[in-house]
């Protein structure tokens, strides 16, 4: 029996002793839409706001006892995946996933952190998209990742990127994709949410002259407490898109 009855969201990724990404930002986010957290943690870092200097990961075992615990021990209306360092590891939360089907699932694709190290071994990714991609209701590529999961040249313009999206939607059976803007170019910031069903839906604010480690961790993360709190996934996405700004824009004020 679950100890407690509220809305979870189970987060599945690595640890950050700096805070400024990974779990730690995970939970900072989920806890201030007003949901509450349980963990998997995948890899143990070491690494600061500038470099990661440490990757250690966890046996994939383990990762699945951990969410097969937070499962059975709370009311998990969301899972939020962040970081899985390598393709065994992406198994074993892909197997936890299929036996929970009626949990949405957001998988925040990290492949590299901002300062540049692999977070992903490079021969994951097939095993990303063919095992775990089709299990997800969202996923949230930026163009770089976008790029590399599709095998192709950084997107020059946004029907560029729209065209990526649909070949990934085609080639990992995924339900969403919301491709983020952050590292585009213009005075607007526009993440695109597709789906192989409908028109492409923008989400549109202005481009701040700033950056914050962990932006993509706080987008997934948000996105995921709105859907534990029932929203619908294009209004999870807006509010998401929405706290994501707003956090930006104080930043810049400080």
């Amino acid at each position: 029996m679950a100890l407690r009855r509220e809305p979870h969201v189970l987060v599945v990724g690595g640890s950050d002793p700096s805070g400024g990404a990974g779990i730690a930002r995970d939970i900072e986010t989920i806890s201030s839409i007003g949901a509450r957290t349980c963990i998997a943690v995948t890899a143990l870092t070491v690494q600061t706001h500038e470099a990661v200097m440490e990757i250690h990961h966890l046996q994939p075992r383990l990762v699945a006892d951990q969410m097969c615990a937070a499962l059975q021990a709370n009311e998990v209306a969301a899972v939020k995946i962040g970081m899985l360092a390598t393709a065994e590891i992406i198994v074993a939360v892909a197997a936890v996933l299929r036996e929970s089907p009626q949990v949405p699932a957001i998988l925040d694709p990290v492949l590299a952190s901002t300062s540049g190290r692999a977070l992903l071994e490079a021969d994951a990714i097939a095993i990303m998209k063919r095992d775990l991609m089709p299990l997800c209701r969202l996923v949230t590529p930026n163009l770089i990742e976008l790029a590399l999961l599709v095998g192709a040249e950084h997107a020059v313009d946004e029907d560029g990127a729209v065209r990526q999206g649909r070949k990934l939607l085609a080639a990992a059976e995924t339900h969403a994709l919301l491709i983020k803007g952050g590292h585009a170019s213009g005075p607007r910031s526009t993440d695109i949410l597709l789906r192989s069903d409908q028109e492409p839906i923008r989400f549109d604010t202005p481009r701040l002259a700033i950056s914050m480690r962990g932006t993509g961790c706080m987008l997934a993360s948000a996105i995921a407490a709105h859907l534990a709190n029932a929203s619908p996934l294009e209004d999870s996405v807006r509010k998401g898109k929405g706290f994501v700004f707003e956090k930006l824009k104080k930043n810049a004020a400080t």
